[in-house]
């Protein structure tokens, strides 16, 4: 594949706020799956006249109902719903680009006196939310397809091999076999002819909001069967022939959002892999060890709140009051 890289696109150097971000109010609710954040998210913007903002990976994809946990269009139309169903499974969403848009939303509800409620699992999206992100430029498709055709006759470690040449920084950091990475590194150095490690030293500051974080930590003996009794649920609504209608759209069932868990592994029973008993077995178990390292995470980030009552609803809504108060 011969490609001849333009000139770097340079880096944006304007602000992207104004100094009053420093006192636009953001409010994160996090926990791992199953947590109950859903449920507490509509309490608190019900009774607070919040906007719920999604921070989960999967719901960014159209067609990924069920097995993402979407909020229903009852719930949608009692309380305003942003950036849900923004893209199709075959048109991945980095963090940057989750960053780009959620940064754009706080405006826009800001602007309209708005607080934002961000409300997900997916800790990288938030950290881009509340630390910023490298302002690495768009891809257009036709790299990407060029990459993954040339993928499929040499392999990814090949591709591996390419990067060490292109981009040795970033190359350090992927494993031959990281076909999503290596798609990204090399996509953007033969899109901009900047490697991808230079792009990330350019990182801007984030806007200084006032945030709140707050978290759903249950125990791991309250929180473990409900991941499984949820699972059962939404197999009851009509998960398996979701992920089979994925299946006939013509979704390869290797692209992140189809390796989402739950789906990934009824794919395997769908292609014929796995029975289908076996393939709910490994949902479930894969669904356990997700909110383990969820779990792992909060517990490393800096300044959360994690919600000890039980209901929590009276103590958050305590917390966030205090917070709005400027407290």
């Amino acid at each position: 594949m011969q490609t001849i890289p333009p000139d770097p696109i340079p880096p944006q150097s304007a602000p992207l706020y104004h100094e009053t971000a420093a006192k636009i109010p953001v409010i994160f609710l996090m926990g791992p799956t199953a947590s109950g954040k859903s449920r507490l998210a509509m309490t608190l913007a019900t009774a607070l006249g919040l906007e719920i903002v999604n921070a989960d990976s999967v719901q960014i994809y159209r067609g990924l109902e069920i097995g993402s946990a979407k909020p229903t269009p009852e719930e949608r139309r009692l309380v305003p719903h942003h950036l849900l169903d923004v893209t199709d499974p075959d048109h991945p969403w980095s963090a940057d680009r989750y960053r780009e848009a959620a940064w754009e939303t706080i405006r826009t509800l800001h602007q309209r006196g708005v607080t934002p409620l961000f409300v997900g699992g997916s800790g990288l999206y938030l950290r881009a939310v509340e630390q910023g992100l490298a302002l690495t430029p768009p891809i257009d498709e036709t790299w990407l397809t060029a990459i993954r055709a040339e993928a499929a006759q040499t392999g990814w470690p090949h591709l591996h091999q390419r990067l060490t040449t292109a981009d040795p920084q970033a190359a350090a950091k992927i494993t031959p076999g990281d076909a999503q990475r290596i798609l990204r590194a090399l996509s953007v150095f033969m899109a901009t002819g900047t490697p991808l490690s230079t792009w990330q030293k350019q990182q801007p500051p984030p806007p200084p909001w006032r945030l709140l974080k707050l978290a759903l930590i249950p125990p791991r003996t309250v929180l473990y069967p409900r991941i499984e009794a949820r699972f059962d649920q939404m197999l009851q609504l009509g998960l398996l022939e979701e992920a089979q209608a994925l299946l006939a759209q013509g979704y390869d069932p290797g692209l992140p959002a189809m390796k989402a868990v739950g789906y990934r592994q009824l794919f395997h029973h769908l292609t014929g892999a796995v029975p289908l008993t076996e393939a709910i077995d490994h949902a479930k178990r894969e669904s356990r060890r997700y909110a383990k390292r969820q779990e792992t995470w909060l517990k490393r980030e800096s300044g959360v709140i994690v919600l000890s009552s039980e209901p929590p609803d009276a103590e958050a809504l305590a917390h966030i009051r205090r917070f709005m108060a400027g407290g």
